[in-house]
């Protein structure tokens, strides 16, 4: 395949992307991450040693690829440093291969205690987010208040910013959540100045760099975090992410034009997962949702928080590839259904009477949905580390050939694995990075 790619997850999120990611990395000169903040996590597995990513783009673990983190991206200062050593004892190199654009809204102490006071005065309603200020830095960059990270160069302006902000958000944490006393300010500026030399180098104007490199006929691939259901415009709100998930943000968050997103590659788990709040109509209660979370080891990489497990839903996943023009499907995590007697696939919705093909966008009705499913016969034989699609059992290629023709995307990529090498390709476009290469 030539040009540019777009890895994006179809579901809710903990698709394994991450993975892929890493996996194709050594096709491409850069990857860019273009949302979300350090509430995404992506595990790594190479050789068996485990390193989870929550800022740093996945391509990191490619000596000889650069990794950007664009202007869609709300950053921790202080989880950013916190990977970076992480990366150094580990022996990965970082120097002079990340970049940051100067653009990115900073996450502050203040948003985090905003995050937390706001979910516990939910209480029941709360939508479940890590707590970690994501939201309420989206919240300050849509309302123009937000403090961007070449701000912190300028010790006295920011040191101005963070007082004129603070003090607007003191006042909601006293007079609408009680908060006992006000945050003070000068921690947070010293804080966050603590990390301007640290950071200084880093600062990119990261449309430039990507422009230089697509003039120089280099390919770059867009990495996403969350996943599309997860999307604050077209995702079962409220129970969303504070960013746009969708492949098409990969333009707006790193500064390219959307000619430069050439392959839209959507991963999707075998089966469904969802962190947190929300509705969720194939969700199992039962002994195979059990199953399925045990054998998956569905937690999550970022908070720990055991992720809720059920079917496939084919009626939200058309949906999701639908809105990121998905070029073609990769299917994660099979192995984790080796055993199971019968599988099912949500085709369809009933609610109140009627059968829905298309997921409602009222929140209310799409968590009032019931499941209309479709049986198939399940295999006996291990999948684990296949890496030839026709050593498959039979069944398993009938249960992803399904899969292909319900949502009318051609297979692209299966994950037999947490390891990077424990994947098959299957899309003619993306033929020459075979396994044997890597």
């Amino acid at each position: 395949m030539s040009g540019n790619l777009v890895v994006i997850g179809t579901q809710w999120g903990d698709e394994g992307k991450g993975k892929i990611v890493d996996w194709l990395t050594d096709q491409f000169a850069a990857v860019v991450r273009f949302q979300g903040g350090h509430n995404a996590g992506h595990t790594l597995v190479i050789q068996g040693e485990k390193t989870v990513l929550h800022l740093i783009p996945s391509g990191i673990l490619r000596p000889q690829v650069r990794c950007l983190i664009g202007n869609g991206v709300v950053l921790s200062l202080s989880a950013l440093v916190e990977e970076l050593e992480t990366l150094a004892q580990a022996g990965i190199a970082t120097a002079g291969r990340l970049q940051v654009s100067g653009a990115c809204n900073l996450i502050l102490p203040y948003h985090i205690a905003l995050d937390q006071a706001r979910e516990r005065a939910l209480g029941n309603l709360a939508i479940g987010t890590t707590g970690r200020g994501i939201g309420p830095c989206y919240e300050d960059k849509a309302a123009r208040r937000g403090i961007r990270l070449y701000e912190l160069l300028d010790a006295d302006h920011f040191s101005q910013r963070v007082r004129a902000v603070m003090a607007y958000h003191n006042a909601i944490l006293q007079q609408v959540f009680g908060a006992a006393e006000p945050l003070a300010c000068q921690p947070v500026i010293d804080a966050a100045l603590a990390y301007r030399e640290r950071i200084k180098p880093l600062i990119a104007d990261v449309p430039a760099e990507l422009h230089a490199l697509s003039q120089a006929g280099q390919r770059i691939l867009f990495e996403g975090a969350q996943g599309a259901l997860l999307d604050i415009d077209h995702g079962t709100y409220p129970y969303v992410t504070s960013s746009n998930t969708l492949a098409g943000a990969a333009a707006s968050g790193s500064g390219v034009g959307p000619r430069a997103l050439h392959y839209v590659l959507g991963i999707v788990k075998a089966y469904t997962t969802r962190v947190g709040s929300g509705p969720f109509p194939t969700e199992l209660d039962d002994a195979v949702g059990q199953q399925l979370g045990e054998r998956g080891h569905e937690f999550g990489a970022t908070t720990g928080r055991k992720r809720r497990c059920g079917w496939l839903d084919i009626v939200a996943l058309r949906r999701s590839l639908q809105l990121n023009s998905v070029s073609g499907l990769c299917v994660t995590k099979l192995d984790v259904l080796d055993g199971l007697e019968t599988l099912k696939l949500c085709v369809a919705y009933r609610y109140q009477g009627q059968e829905l093909t298309t997921p409602p966008i009222d929140g209310r009705q799409f968590a009032a949905c019931e499941p209309v499913y479709e049986e198939l016969p399940g295999w006996a034989d291990n999948t684990a580390g296949i890496t030839c699609y026709d050593d498959l059992p039979a069944a398993a290629k009938s249960y992803l050939a399904r899969i292909a023709a319900l949502c009318d995307t051609p297979l692209a990529v299966i994950s037999t694995g947490p390891d990077r090498t424990e994947t098959m390709v299957l899309d003619a476009q993306l033929d020459h990075m075979q396994v044997a290469d890597r």
